[in-house]
């Protein structure tokens, strides 16, 4: 219907995305885009690489680490209430993670340590900087190693233990940098959930899902499902890099996002739809408000979705992710990091400034901009082990603003 009122031409937009499915390199994809209270959706292509059933609005995505701006949710709200403070030590509810011990170099050996100048507080999980994580430029360090053995529950490496084990292998490890100091990926996410479930007496899901999940109607939002909703879930293909043949990552009946998974992982462990997602990112742009009734407080989205990082957290996280630029076609060099999401602190492309939300490598993007008030939400079942799937999301992006008045 060209452009509407909600200010981007949908035709583009669904040439744009439907070009991805012709090529043969993403069987399928679900994009949204809200807009001054109108929304549009496609659904394009199939659930499988093969064929059979098509896509649909309210087909069930592996979020990954799109799960993270949600799952953070969970944590505001302790803060809300104040049953956590943003700068009191982690200990008493995470006892493996006192007294810390710390690598003399990032880079060196596991036992040439110095003691934590701190505690670990909880504000350094909430804006991931509490000393251990996924950090690009250590990959080759004896510390990465040792915490992908330990720690890591991705799709090659099988499931993780419970909470309780899990915290017990990250407390065996050193940190890798003193408590506040730099930003990396990932662990401080998880951790936060094993906060939350420990200072509620709770399920992270439990949690999640009474104060923040079922006020918005998220009914889709969940850590795997069920065996009633299974058919909308399509299998996660990671394809070959070498060959691009679609293998399969997790299939959806019998996979691992069918059955209740030990670890609720707040890091990436969520499957969720278009409007599940669409409804949670415009809470946070009417800041914390859902109708009538109040589900954060507007501070607490306030600092979720502005940059919490120092000049020089900022300058390394660039740096960092610039050295893998080819890989992610740009994805988190937007300069700034709130609390589990990503906060546009510079004009690098076509999206503006303010712009907050992340990215998951099973193919999703989720982004909300509050200048624009608009709402970008794209799901796709294909990893990034090509760069496909990313591309994809770089040309939604780039289209939606580009026709964007």
């Amino acid at each position: 219907m060209g452009t509407n009122n909600s200010g981007f031409s949908e035709a583009r937009l669904h040439d744009v995305l439907a070009r991805h499915v012709e090529s043969k390199k993403i069987p399928g994809l679900v994009a949204l885009v809200s807009r001054g209270g109108r929304t549009h959706v496609e659904a394009i292509g199939t659930m499988r690489h093969d064929g059979c059933a098509p896509m649909r609005r309210d087909t069930i995505f592996r979020m990954a680490s799109a799960s993270k701006p949600v799952t953070m949710a969970a944590a505001m709200v302790l803060l809300d209430e104040c049953r956590l403070r943003l700068d009191e030590p982690v200990d008493p509810w995470l006892p493996e993670l006192a007294n810390r011990r710390v690598l003399k170099r990032p880079d060196g050996p596991l036992e040439e340590t110095v003691p934590a100048r701190r505690p670990i507080t909880v504000r350094d999980l909430l804006t991931s900087t509490f000393g251990l994580g996924v950090d690009f430029d250590l990959l080759d360090s004896p510390i990465r190693a040792a915490a992908f053995e330990r720690l890591d529950y991705s799709v090659a490496s099988g499931p993780a233990p419970d909470p309780d084990e899990w915290m017990r292998r990250l407390g065996e490890l050193p940190l890798s940098y003193q408590p506040g100091e730099r930003w990396q990926y990932d662990l401080s996410s998880e951790v936060l959930g094993v906060l939350v479930a420990r200072v509620t007496g709770r399920p992270l899901e439990t949690f999640l899902r009474e104060r923040i999940l079922d006020p918005l109607g998220m009914k889709d939002t969940a850590f795997h499902v069920p065996a009633d909703k299974i058919d909308r879930l399509p299998p996660l293909y990671g394809p070959d890099p070498q060959t691009g043949e679609f293998l399969v990552w997790d299939e959806a009946e019998g996979g691992r996002t069918s059955r209740p998974p030990a670890f609720q992982g707040a890091g990436g462990g969520l499957v969720s739809t278009v409007d599940d997602y669409r409804a949670y990112f415009q809470m946070l742009l009417n800041h914390g408000m859902h109708g009538s009734e109040r589900i954060l407080s507007r501070p607490a989205v306030e600092l979720m979705t502005t940059n919490r990082l120092t000049p020089e957290q900022r300058a390394a996280r660039d740096t960092m992710y610039r050295n893998i630029a080819h890989i992610t076609l740009g994805q988190g060099q937007q300069g700034g990091w709130g609390f589990g999401m990503a906060v546009r602190a510079r004009r690098g492309d076509y999206a503006p400034i303010g712009q907050f939300g992340w990215d998951g490598g099973t193919g999703t993007t989720a982004y909300a901009d509050p200048g624009n008030q608009l709402t970008g939400i794209l799901l796709t079942q294909v990893g990034m082990s090509t760069p496909d799937s990313a591309r994809l999301i770089h040309d939604f992006w780039t289209t939606l603003y580009q026709t964007t008045d």
